[in-house]
């Protein structure tokens, strides 16, 4: 069914292709925008009751059969609404339709997110409880993950967010239980941590397979409190305590593009930010990096009337053999209302048979699609063929079940 102006310019079908136009209600409501239902949990590893932040997707419906990735975000509680604002801007042609877990580490944060027991930091007594990441990740493996899955329409391709200590614990994981996520964003890691432990870690022959897998480590500015002669070009010359932090993620950086077999590794330095700003331009750069593969390819082809239908159904095919690969499951090549409005628009250019092939192709990917159908069933109408418009309206009644495609079919009987 097409439920939007017919659109004469073909131009429209790039911004499409780029940006996910599907149109969702909005419910009334006093706010702009609400950000993170509140969830919880109660973890028997940690003794206690666990607080997530839960955004799900805009057409996130629980009785269909449709479902997402999931990012999970450490610090939820302070990060959610930078990495809501990023996904937001980029969801659709960018990066996939995901589900946002804000993991909240208001209490016990040191604690949870560093591997290793220290008593002292830099000389100076260290009293704050530490050392316990590998009980934080067991609760992350073994309750919150089937959690989520349970509860949520989640699947199994994950990726794990973590800022400073959050960050730590990102390439903790990463080393030593790489299975659970696909894609790692650690942003500014405190990987000084007990005297660069996990960076000797990594030293190490890496006992872990790592194909397949991405990260993307960024640094900010701040390189020394005290000397601003230290810079990105001379910092890895200095051997002081002040420049411990810097050093150890570019070191980490480095080693694991040396060692990390199969591993995706991206690093960025950002020298305009601090420590307490870098997270939002990292969350943009590390997802779009983390991602790169899911941007959509030759969007000029669907822009063009020239382009062949054999052309394009080998882009849609491909694109669905690529996200395959890389999700671990076949998911559609492209929303709903896109190949919908592809298939409307070569329509209004006079070219039937793409027009056609897109409708095919929307009701192959959204096969529990009613509309998917229907749309089907107004290519058949524009050609007069009354019986197979028939057939595609009655499919999509028995989705349905609704009175306007009851009516269609009867509309159709009569003209056949």
């Amino acid at each position: 069914m097409n439920t939007s102006i017919k659109f004469g310019s073909i131009h429209l079908i790039v911004l499409s292709l780029l940006i996910h136009l599907g149109a969702v209600a909005q419910k009334e409501s006093t706010y702009l925008q609400q950000l993170g239902l509140k969830d919880s949990l109660y973890s028997k590893t940690l003794s206690e009751t666990r607080t997530i932040y839960v955004q799900l997707p805009s057409g996130y419906n629980p009785e269909n059969q449709r479902e997402y990735p999931v990012v999970y975000l450490l610090d939820g509680e302070v990060l959610l609404p930078a990495l809501s604002s990023v996904y937001e801007n980029y969801y659709g042609g960018f990066m996939p339709e995901m589900i946002l877990i804000g993991i909240s580490n208001d209490h016990d944060r040191t604690k949870n997110l560093t591997p290793t027991t220290i008593t002292t930091k830099y000389g100076m007594p260290f009293k704050e409880e530490n050392g316990e990441a590998a009980t934080f990740a067991q609760f992350l493996k073994e309750e919150l993950i089937p959690f989520v899955e349970n509860k949520y329409r989640a699947t199994s391709y994950r990726t794990l967010v973590g800022h400073s200590y959050g960050g730590l614990f990102v390439c903790h994981e990463l080393i030593n239980d790489p299975k659970l996520f696909a894609n790692y964003l650690a942003i500014d890691p405190s990987l000084d941590w007990d005297d660069q432990q996990l960076l000797k870690q990594a030293q190490k022959p890496l006992q872990v397979e790592l194909e397949g897998k991405a990260l993307f480590i960024s640094m900010s500015g701040q390189l020394h409190m005290q000397d601003p002669t230290i810079t990105i070009d001379n910092l890895m010359q200095d051997t002081s305590d002040f420049t411990l932090f810097s050093r150890s993620i570019v070191q980490f950086s480095n080693l694991l593009k040396e060692k990390g077999k199969g591993l995706k590794s991206y690093w960025k330095f950002y020298p305009n930010d601090i420590h307490g700003t870098v997270p939002l331009p990292s969350m943009l750069d590390g997802m779009l990096a983390l991602f790169h593969w899911y941007q959509m390819e030759q969007t000029d082809k669907f822009n063009s009337p020239a382009t062949p239908k054999d052309e394009l159904y080998a882009i849609v095919k491909y694109r669905a053999k690529k996200l395959e690969t890389h999700f671990g499951y076949p998911v559609p090549p492209y929303p709903e209302d896109l190949m919908n409005m592809s298939g409307y628009m070569n329509l209004d250019m006079g070219q039937p048979d793409k027009a056609k092939m897109f409708f095919e192709l929307a009701t192959e990917y959204y096969p529990t699609s009613g509309n998917a159908f229907d749309s089907l069933a107004d290519y058949y109408e524009s050609q007069k063929d009354y019986t197979n418009a028939l057939k595609a309206v009655s499919k999509a009644y028995a989705l349905s079940g609704s009175n306007y495609h009851k009516e269609r079919m009867e509309a159709f009987g009569k003209k056949k």
